[in-house]
């Protein structure tokens, strides 16, 4: 049902404008002696900070940072294997699902694999990239994470802000059991380094939300139940 507004014509007081200007001017000079003479909380947690005394959040950023949430999605990474190569087989399906359509990808095959495929050049242009994560959920192999907890640094030109496939692949390597660089075995892999990828190689899970496919830390279970339970 909507609300009634007053249609009643201004008095005397409200037609003068001071006593509100006065009034608003008031409120400004309170703020500011309340943060000039009391200071900023040094709490780098601006929604933890008390706010009885200075109602200044400004923070003093590099070296005050808030902590991003656990659901934080930072700057993507392609996720190497244990052998330093990519575990991206250029499918295409994050360039074919990102809404913002920042992902460029040329395909190559290995030389001694042509059954495998491998990105030439995988290129992100962070500054068109709307962080929503659909190229995560997309990706078949696991081959591209937003667990960073990095965005994107300043920078001067565009060209600073387009990463290649180089800036991309870092990180912790990735093998699970079922990959098939380790089923069938590489030309390029020697057999003592199989057998030492193929015993630190885990089961993929079945559910692909869940911390142990996805970024440390963070469990979509976890966060529902914490929240069913509020």
């Amino acid at each position: 049902m909507p609300y009634q507004l007053p249609d009643s014509e201004l008095n005397l007081r409200e037609r003068l404008y001071f006593p509100e200007v006065i009034q608003g001017v008031g409120i400004i000079m309170k703020q500011f002696l309340r943060n000039f003479f009391f200071g900023r909380q040094k709490d780098p947690d601006v929604l933890a900070r008390d706010r009885s005394l200075s109602q200044n959040a400004t923070i003093a950023y590099p070296e005050e940072r808030v902590p991003y949430p656990p659901a934080y999605r930072g700057l993507h990474r392609l996720v190497p294997r244990e052998d330093g190569r990519p575990r991206c087989v250029a499918c295409y399906m994050c360039a074919t699902i990102c809404p913002a359509q920042c992902i460029y990808i040329e395909a190559g095959e290995y030389p001694d694999d042509p059954i495998e495929k491998y990105p030439v050049k995988f290129v992100i242009d962070e500054l068109r990239c709307v962080v929503c994560g659909f190229c995560v959920e997309a990706c078949p192999k696991d081959a591209i994470r937003m667990d960073t907890g990095e965005h994107a640094p300043p920078s001067y030109t565009r060209a600073a802000q387009v990463w290649d496939e180089k800036r991309l692949l870092r990180g912790p390597p990735v093998s699970y059991q079922n990959d098939p660089w380790l089923r069938r075995g590489s030309p390029s892999i020697s057999p003592e380094k199989l057998q030492e990828m193929r015993a630190r190689a885990k089961p993929f899970p079945l559910n692909a939300t869940d911390e142990y496919a996805q970024t440390p830390g963070f469990s979509v279970r976890a966060l529902a139940s914490e929240a069913k339970g509020k």
